[in-house]
């Protein structure tokens, strides 16, 4: 489903994840080359580029797609996601706050990933359970793209 979104955008590298998920990392070049002039942003996010919530909205045709952002500092920070399906928003947009507490039913990426087919299984959560935590920001990421 990444390859089809990202097509022949040059500046999109696919990273696999587990349980069958993959990560496309939001590069300032990706940013640039998908965002759409005069587009409204996706509301609550940092790194969204305006016009992307009609590409994933587009692309959950073929089976949930979600936008998810984490931004952390030793230990603390921020999480925001959404998912779409069948074209429409089906989850969030979800945040939880700098010094906020998880919810019951999980941290925003953790109830995305859910909704995409994860299974906590024996780790923390979903974020552990699909290999989230491998790496701390993108550039580590890009670094075992496809």
């Amino acid at each position: 489903m990444l390859r089809e979104l990202t097509g022949s955008i040059t500046e999109a590298r696919i990273v696999p994840l587990s349980q069958h998920l993959s990560l496309l990392p939001m590069t300032d070049a990706l940013f640039d080359a998908v965002t759409v002039a005069g587009a409204p942003g996706l509301d609550g996010f940092w790194k969204a580029p305006a016009g992307f919530d009609r590409v994933l909205a587009t692309c959950s045709a073929a089976g949930p797609v979600a936008y998810i952002e984490a931004d952390y500092f030793g230990g603390v920070g921020t999480q925001t996601a959404q998912v779409w399906d069948a074209g429409k928003v089906i989850l969030g947009p979800l945040h939880l706050a700098e010094g906020e507490s998880s919810p019951a039913a999980g941290t925003p990426i953790s109830q995305a990933l859910r909704r995409l087919g994860a299974v906590k299984g024996d780790h923390i959560d979903e974020f552990d359970a699909v290999g989230l935590g491998r790496h701390r920001n993108t550039d580590r990421w890009l670094s075992h793209t496809s």
